[in-house]
């Protein structure tokens, strides 16, 4: 299988998510806004991997922009 930067670094930034998740609960820092940030941020991955998948053009796209929509919301919870 060719090399996908794209699958390869929201694949990362899913693991980074799931670790930034397991801090905030074991520290017991935040428990509504992280498990938010914990599926937006996990969603952005699968959706990658979905979209190679994908069943024609409009598919491919329609599940890049959820997967955009999903780092949008994520960056959000982020900064706040």
């Amino acid at each position: 299988m060719k090399e996908n930067p794209v699958l390869d670094k929201s694949f990362d930034f899913s693991i980074r998510i799931i670790n930034l998740y397991k801090y905030l609960c074991k520290e017991k820092k935040e428990f509504v806004l992280s498990k938010q940030v914990l599926r937006s941020g996990t969603a952005i991955g699968a959706l990658v991997r979905e979209a190679q998948h994908a069943e024609s053009n409009a598919d491919f796209i329609h599940k890049l922009s959820i997967a955009l929509k999903e780092a949008n919301e994520t960056e959000y919870w982020n900064c706040y």
